[in-house]
């Protein structure tokens, strides 16, 4: 490959890295590309081919320095300037210090593997030549590149979920149960196996760049699914932000365990724990309402670097020390006595403005009493006693909340809601170091989430201030 002898700017160099990296994405490599110039020539070039030439080293920036090398009959590339899509990694710097190229000009950051200025800095280190650097040209392009190979290809295996094996102790919505539903046309993407779901099934939506400024990690409760964020995901998009909303084990399009034993406070709060784990979680903002905050409100003490904010809506940390409301026992009561409730009718009751379209996509997941073993567990494993399984967790929580908490937060409730309404929403504001004043929504019940585009909305100004 090879131009006429003009000056090349870094733009245009980086656009030639560019056709490079797709290339690689045609044939099913990373796509990354890289050229060397010399002279305002371009002597080698290259893309990513480690599966195709069977070659752990065969990056870009390495079959580019091959040919560029090749091209002058020397080794060394002290004149030269090598463009790559993506930050070099460790093995790659070396390369290029051992080349001695005058300078290296990359597009975009990585975090994991970047050794130039993100992970290391390997060209700081004494001994080390050191060419000139240059980043974030062409950055964005060179980004969107990587996300949508790697947005295509997640998308490609979690279609390949549905094949998985069913468990015999547990049961599976069929898929017609969730077509055409208003408002939700995400496509179902699936977690890859995770040993502490032992074959289960998990549905999580993973939308948006995964290097966003926010990721709104979005938990749902007792008897919703990640339905309930329709209204607030396409608010977060829009911002560019990254969005993951996982189906709880028993809810949603994840499988659904037979037996109510099966469904434990530490069971599903370790199963959150890992989809954190196995996404890679950071930035985070979690986004939770009822047992997603009964849950969730414990997991950023155990990785507090992840999160960088709280949402939380009619939800509340159950440490077993303080008698939990009237409103939740009467909940308690209802789902005993009336074991297969209509979960459609009852959206519909307390958000009257719900079409039938939407009442039926939240008893969607729930075709017969065969699936229900989640919405029967539920609400007896709300910590009342001390003793009882999470409620030391979520003492643990509170302290967290209350004395090493110090990220930015947002508090919202509806002001019609008897479960988890104003009452326990302000013990909670009052648990949460420097939470601003309590957000009471007068129109909303317990699903405030119904009302979801306004809080979004605010959300993303809160949470997208640059101070914390």
């Amino acid at each position: 490959m090879s131009i006429a002898h003009l000056p090349l700017s870094d733009e245009a160099a980086m656009g030639l890295a560019l056709e490079q990296a797709q290339a690689a994405q045609r044939v099913g490599e990373v796509p990354v590309g890289a050229v060397v110039v010399h002279q305002g020539r371009v002597v080698g070039a290259g893309h990513n081919s480690p599966i195709g030439d069977h070659d752990p080293s065969a990056h870009a920036e390495i079959n580019a320095l091959r040919q560029a090398a090749q091209a002058l009959g020397n080794y060394r590339l002290e004149d030269c300037t090598l463009y790559v899509t993506l930050e070099p990694c460790a093995m790659c710097c070396g390369a290029m210090a051992h080349a001695r190229l005058a300078r290296v000009v990359y597009g975009a950051a990585e975090p994991k593997t970047g050794a130039v200025t993100s992970l290391t800095r390997l060209f700081d280190l004494p001994g080390m030549h050191a060419p000139s650097v240059t980043g974030g040209v062409m950055a964005e392009a060179c980004g969107e590149l990587m996300q949508s190979f790697f947005r295509e290809k997640r998308i490609m295996q979690q279609l390949d979920k549905p094949h998985t094996p069913l468990r015999d102790d547990a049961v599976r919505t069929p898929d017609a149960s969730f077509a055409d539903l208003p408002g939700y046309p995400w496509p179902a993407t699936y977690l890859p196996d995770m040993p502490v779901l032992n074959g289960l099934r998990m549905h999580c939506l993973d939308l948006g760049p995964q290097d966003a400024d926010i990721t709104w990690l979005c938990l749902h409760g007792n008897p919703a699914w990640s339905y309930l964020y329709r209204k607030m995901m396409p608010v977060f998009l829009a911002a560019g932000h990254r969005v993951v909303a996982p189906d709880m084990p028993g809810f949603g399009r994840s499988d659904k365990p037979k037996k109510t034993s099966q469904h434990r406070f530490d069971w599903h709060r370790q199963v959150l724990l890992d989809v954190v784990e196995q996404l890679d979680l950071q930035r985070v903002v979690l986004v939770v309402q009822d047992w997603g905050g009964i849950l969730g409100l414990t997991l950023p003490m155990a990785q507090p670097e992840r999160y960088q904010g709280l949402l939380a809506m009619n939800t509340t940390l159950a440490t077993g020390t303080q008698p939990l409301s009237a409103g939740f026992v009467a909940w308690r009561q209802m789902c005993n006595d009336k074991p297969l409730f209509d979960v459609g009718r009852l959206m519909g009751r307390g958000n009257p403005h719900l079409s039938a379209g939407e009442c039926a996509a939240y008893q969607a997941p729930f075709p017969d009493a065969g699936h229900r073993a989640a919405l029967r567990a539920f609400p007896n494993l709300v910590p009342e006693q001390p003793q009882d399984e999470g409620a030391d967790l979520s003492r643990q929580a509170e302290v967290f909340w209350r004395e090493q908490w110090t990220g930015r937060s947002l508090l919202v409730v509806g002001e019609q809601d008897p479960v988890l309404g104003v009452p326990v929403m302000q013990s909670l504001q009052q648990t949460i170091r420097q939470a601003p004043p309590l957000w009471v929504l007068p129109q909303a019940g317990h699903f405030v989430q119904e009302h979801g585009q306004t809080i979004a909305e605010r959300a993303v100004a809160h949470f997208s201030l640059q101070e914390r």
